[in-house]
């Protein structure tokens, strides 16, 4: 808890998402780098507006994702916007890279000075959508100490959502997360089947009794039930919900967000 506890000055904080508009060289690139900046910044007005505690981005809409390794293409404007919106927010911010691109994350926020990343993968293989998902914490971590990167934190995700998990049907969650834990994760995500699909309350419950690394969960948090949510987490990874309608791949909504976040600090002062 003392890496996550530096980083997140809020307990149980709120993290909200930025999804990059496409980035160069994949399918739905508009050929305009500025535009995917400038687009990234106006977010993170909005969400300081709203009162947000902390920020991660992300290349959602490089759709179809590539498998572990990205372009110098991608990573390079990707840290350009790690960097500005870092340096506009003064939040703790963080990033992933699809998909399990943990290495280039790592590379990018050491660059960019951020605080985190998102990895998948890092325990225990998987089946994705785009391919088999090897776990790689060993190469991983070896990695971040070489470029001297340890204060940067590694949340990793367990069971991850728009996967197959039958290959290890027969380690359930909870081994999952100690298996982590041991791998010296700096804490692990529990999401639902699919992006903003509720996640299982007696899983979060089952692997915060068990481990003693922080417990975030990573989807499918609305502000019908951020009371069930928050409480029995170490804090909150929300995209969707903030966007306009509700889905991931809309515009951030002002009112949404901050109707949240209203939500969010009332629950903190009675938790």
């Amino acid at each position: 808890m003392k890496v996550f506890n530096s980083i997140f000055k809020k307990e149980k904080s709120v993290i909200g998402m930025i999804h990059l508009k496409a980035l160069p060289g994949t399918p739905k690139y508009n050929h305009d780098v500025n535009h995917i900046i400038d687009t990234a910044l106006k977010e993170v007005q909005i969400y300081l507006k709203a009162g947000i505690d902390a920020i991660a981005i992300e290349n959602m809409h490089d759709i179809p994702y590539t498998k572990k390794k990205v372009g110098h293409e991608i990573s390079s404007v990707m840290t350009i916007v790690g960097h500005e919106v870092k340096k506009m927010s003064g939040l703790p911010c963080g990033i992933q890279i699809l998909a399990a691109a943990n290495k280039a994350s790592v590379a990018v926020a050491k660059a960019a000075g951020l605080d985190f990343i998102r990895a998948e993968g890092f325990v225990f293989g998987h089946l994705a959508d785009e391919g088999f998902i090897d776990s790689d914490a060993a190469g991983l971590l070896r990695y971040r100490k070489m470029i001297s990167a340890e204060d940067i934190a590694i949340f990793t995700d367990i069971k991850k959502k728009h996967s197959s998990h039958a290959v290890t049907s027969d380690v359930d969650i909870i081994e999952t997360a100690i298996a982590a834990e041991y791998f010296l994760s700096d804490g692990v995500i529990i999401t639902g089947s699919g992006t903003g699909r509720e996640s299982k309350a007696e899983e979060i419950e089952a692997v915060r009794y068990a481990c003693k690394i922080p417990v975030m969960v990573g989807s499918g948090i609305t502000i019908d039930n951020i009371g069930r949510y928050l409480p029995i987490s170490d804090a909150l990874i929300v995209g969707s919900h903030f966007k306009k309608g509700g889905h991931w791949a809309n515009e951030l909504d002002y009112e949404r967000t901050a109707r949240f976040m209203e939500a969010a600090n009332n629950l903190r002062e009675n938790i």
